[in-house]
């Protein structure tokens, strides 16, 4: 069986880690969640007392980070559980400026390749088809509009049990849009070859769906 790279991109709480999971399980593909990678640094960081607005402190701690990600969605780092602190509101609202920082995004893209060289995965983020993977041979671009994003990202929250509120979650979301998309090492933007994918008015199974006939008829899966 020949292998194969699926690069899923989009902005947050577009649905992207909820189908690209789902996918990868129909298909027999390892999955890749790149934001829990950032989250998990991020929660590093946070646990440190180091301000996650300051590039050269949060650099300085790259070499004491190691992330594992499990086929059960658990996520360690550096020893410790940061499954479930990961999608926290402290988190989620510091998660894009360490993303921005080019060396962190070095140093997990070099893990993320390798994972990718191994073994056919889907693999989701934000630069994944345009700088992570760059050869991949499906990628696809997944939005859907801020009101719906927000909406979702608050039920899973409230379905977690984490304490947040509506406006919270929408202020936070066009946080990380105007961030992601400005960084300058790797901004969010779609890969000149991807298929855009707007998942606004359909749902999870139709956004699976969607995503599965994209893979079969580029790849013949």
């Amino acid at each position: 069986m020949k292998k194969v790279v699926v690069a899923i991109d989009g902005p947050a709480a577009a649905g992207k880690s909820t189908v690209s999971k789902a996918v990868a399980k129909i298909l027999g593909y390892t999955y890749i969640d790149t934001g829990a990678m950032y989250r998990a640094f991020t929660s590093y960081i946070l646990d440190k007392g180091v301000d996650p607005k300051n590039e050269s402190e949060c650099v300085k701690l790259i070499p004491e980070v190691s992330i594992n990600l499990y086929p059960d969605g658990k996520v360690m780092c550096s020893g410790k559980d940061v499954t479930r602190v990961i999608r926290e509101p402290l988190v989620s609202s510091n998660v894009s400026y360490i993303a921005s920082y080019k060396d962190i995004r070095l140093a997990l893209v070099e893990l993320q390749r390798k994972m990718a060289g191994e073994q056919s995965v889907v693999m989701d983020g934000r630069d994944i088809g345009t700088y992570v993977l760059p050869n991949a041979d499906v990628k696809i671009f997944m939005v859907a509009s801020v009101k719906e994003r927000a909406d979702r990202r608050y039920k899973e929250n409230m379905e977690k049990g984490i304490a947040c509120t509506y406006e919270e979650i929408v202020a936070d979301v066009e946080k990380r849009d105007r961030i992601d998309s400005s960084r300058a090492f790797a901004p969010l933007k779609p890969a000149e070859d991807s298929i855009r994918l707007d998942t606004s008015n359909i749902n999870i199974d139709e956004s699976i769906a969607a995503v599965l006939k994209i893979i079969r008829d580029k790849v013949g899966e």
